[in-house]
């Protein structure tokens, strides 16, 4: 199998790691040829808080996915997350020397390198530069400018910053696991690329992704990313509230969760109850499903009050046609997305990472839980496609000096001949 058609993508989250193996089959839809996963003990909020527990983590799930999909794990396509995570918008431009020459790519990537040289505030790097939309020549609006003829060439920027530390601890980690990174992705674009349709990004929609240690909201309008933001409140926290609502350890508050929690209180009956063993031969307690259900919604109303804020915030709270998307192992609780839709009034869908999977693939990677895994190898694609074509691109460069091609002839005409022939005269006598 050639190595450069398989990509891997490793999502350290908080709760847990997952490193996917993928590749692209003859439709272009990704296949999974093996997954591995382990729970993270290093990680608080969605950042690396112990770089040993992490890299045993990272260690125990790829050498799960290399034993299930028979691939030497050398390099990851990795995702970041975390509070420290901030966006803000710039507008670049570009002064080009020549109305015949077309914008090409080069171009665009001189612009978004001079995004990277923006000056960031002590500790902040820059983690990713998303062109929104082209200016060429004061025509607004533009979203390919590749081809088209202009002097002044402006793009507005959806710029991602982070913290230095927590980017460099992800890297130390990796290292440690005897990796390489090909790239550095932000979680919540990760995520949208799996569960979200491009009609939905052109209509106006909102990502929800909510982990174990953070909840990740991304917002697209007219197939541009408009917002991004981390929220420091995750399925873990509902988890400690029904620790000590109910009085019980972690691990059985996690089981009810999972087995019997419900965003919404209303839905369940006042005469269900639960019992749980009791510690070391105490007695068992008795845990009512509509308590438990109420302390579920009382803390995802309050991550749901966050989200709105970040929706208003945007600007873009009246341009969300599509409404909203969730995704992440908290949107596999029941009555999740009634309950968003009665807090925010916007129409509500759950995400399935199966936008772009290939049929065949086990159902477990289906979960919204594996949507940002997902998002990753396909962010990996598109890396290396984008690759690809740089080096087609550069293969494809400028003839000899001292040709003349035959589009020269056509199109610059007379002039653009004698000019030509007076640069090949004196490049020759130099």
């Amino acid at each position: 199998m050639d190595s450069s058609d398989i990509v891997v993508g490793l999502d350290i989250g908080t709760t847990k790691i997952v490193v996917m193996v993928g590749r692209k089959n003859e439709h272009g839809k990704l296949e999974v040829l093996g997954m591995g996963k382990s729970e993270s003990l290093g990680v608080t909020r969605g950042v690396v808080a112990n770089i040993e527990k992490t890299v045993q983590s990272i260690r125990m799930a790829v050498d799960e996915a290399e034993q299930k999909s028979g691939v030497d794990i050398k390099v990851v396509n990795v995702g970041i997350a975390g509070q420290h995570i901030k966006s803000l918008q710039h507008r670049g431009i570009r002064v080009r020397n020549s109305l015949d020459d077309e914008i090409s790519q080069d171009d665009i990537d001189l612009l978004i390198n001079d995004m990277h040289k923006l000056v960031m505030l002590p500790g902040e790097e820059i983690i990713d530069v998303l062109p929104q939309e082209f200016i060429v020549d004061n025509e607004q609006g533009i979203k390919d400018p590749v081809g088209m003829s202009g002097i002044r060439l402006e793009a507005n920027f959806h710029i991602i910053t982070g913290q230095v530390a927590a980017a460099k601890n992800i890297y130390k980690c990796i290292h440690k696991a005897g990796l390489e990174v090909q790239d550095l992705i932000l979680e919540p674009l990760a995520s949208s690329e799996a569960v979200l349709s491009q009609e939905e990004k052109e209509a106006g929609v909102v990502l929800v992704d909510i982990g174990g240690g953070t909840t990740d909201v991304a917002i697209f309008q007219d197939g541009i990313i408009r917002h991004t933001a981390v929220i420091p409140f995750g399925g873990n926290v509902i988890t400690e509230d029904i620790k000590e609502g109910c009085s019980i350890i972690k691990n059985q508050a996690e089981l009810l969760k999972i087995k019997f929690g419900s965003a919404l209180s209303n839905e369940s009956q006042d005469n269900e109850i639960v019992s749980i063993p009791g510690l070391r031969g105490r007695e068992p307690k008795e845990i009512s499903i509509k308590n438990l259900a109420s302390i579920i919604q009382a803390r995802l109303e309050e991550i749901i009050e966050n989200i709105y804020y970040e929706i208003k915030n945007s600007g873009y709270e009246n341009k969300l046609i599509a409404g909203m998307v969730i995704t992440g192992g908290g949107a596999q609780l029941r009555h999740v997305g009634q309950l968003f839709e009665y807090v925010t009034g916007m129409d509500t869908r759950i995400g399935y990472p199966n936008e772009y999977l290939a049929k065949g693939n086990a159902d477990e990677v289906t979960s919204p839980m594996f949507a940002t895994s997902v998002g990753l190898v396909i962010k990996g694609f598109q890396k290396l496609e984008k690759q690809k074509n740089r080096i087609n691109r550069s293969s494809q460069q400028e003839p000899e000096s001292g040709t003349v091609r035959q589009g020269d002839k056509i199109k610059g005409g007379f002039f653009q001949n004698i000019l030509n022939k007076g640069k090949q005269f004196f490049e020759e006598e130099d």
